[in-house]
């Protein structure tokens, strides 16, 4: 995707653009492949390759979900996906990004500081950790490609407010689907909308999920890592 395409395609996403914002999204490229050379932080470098499967598949959240003024978690954003490729577009956003990889927080807070990004920080922890001490605090809480549906259930839903909507960004997730019934119920959830889609030029699947917390989660979720890894819920 060149940046041209990577336009149309905002466009088609009604989402609104300006030369600063691309500025800044290229800085945010040239940051990626100059840092991506000392720390593994993308296995995709090559630029009309990330610009599609990277900054275009971070916006493409805006299908399921309108974007003003939330207050975001992004569970393991790795390199900074989607939560730095939102604030991009999105500045009044407040947004966390959550990962328990250092050198990834590290180069975060590098992007962060060049692009004078406000309203945005960043946390090195385990998502289970971190949200046993961050309880209903979130509006949105979004993870893509991130570790299996029910795993990020547990880990997002205690860290919304009531009302408020966790984002599954993935791609066939049909298997992973039939895992999480007995979620719904025991984190009291609602899938109210799934979405899937193909990634232009490439015509890769995509699914959007999004879930609704209707009432306050039990204080034992999330579990221990160990026990989110090898026990579902019953």
């Amino acid at each position: 995707m060149n940046k041209e395409e990577f336009k149309q395609e905002l466009e088609k996403l009604n989402i609104n653009y300006t030369e600063e914002k691309l500025q800044k999204l290229e800085e945010y490229y040239q940051l990626l492949i100059e840092e991506n050379k000392k720390y593994n932080l993308t296995a995709i470098t090559e630029k009309k390759e990330v610009y599609l499967k990277h900054f275009y598949d971070s916006l493409t959240i805006t299908k399921i979900i309108n974007l003003k003024n939330q207050n975001i978690c992004d569970i393991g954003t790795g390199a900074g996906f989607p939560g730095i490729v939102l604030k991009i577009f999105y500045p009044e956003l407040e947004i966390t990004l959550l990962d328990a990889t250092l050198k990834k927080c590290n180069f975060l807070n590098i992007v962060i500081k060049k692009l004078n990004l406000k309203k945005i920080k960043v946390i090195n922890e385990r998502a289970e950790e971190y949200s046993k001490k961050n309880r209903e605090i979130y509006d949105i809480v979004v993870s893509r490609a991130v570790a299996p549906l029910p795993h990020l259930l547990e880990y997002s839903i205690p860290l919304l407010r009531i009302n408020g909507y966790q984002i599954s960004m993935k791609g066939n997730v049909e298997e992973e689907l039939t895992n999480i019934k007995n979620y719904f119920k025991i984190l009291n959830i609602e899938l109210i909308e799934k979405k899937v889609f193909n990634l232009p030029i490439e015509n890769s699947i995509r699914t959007l999920l999004k879930f609704k917390k209707t009432k306050k989660t039990e204080i034992k979720y999330p579990r221990a890592y160990k026990e989110i890894k090898n026990k579902l819920l019953k």
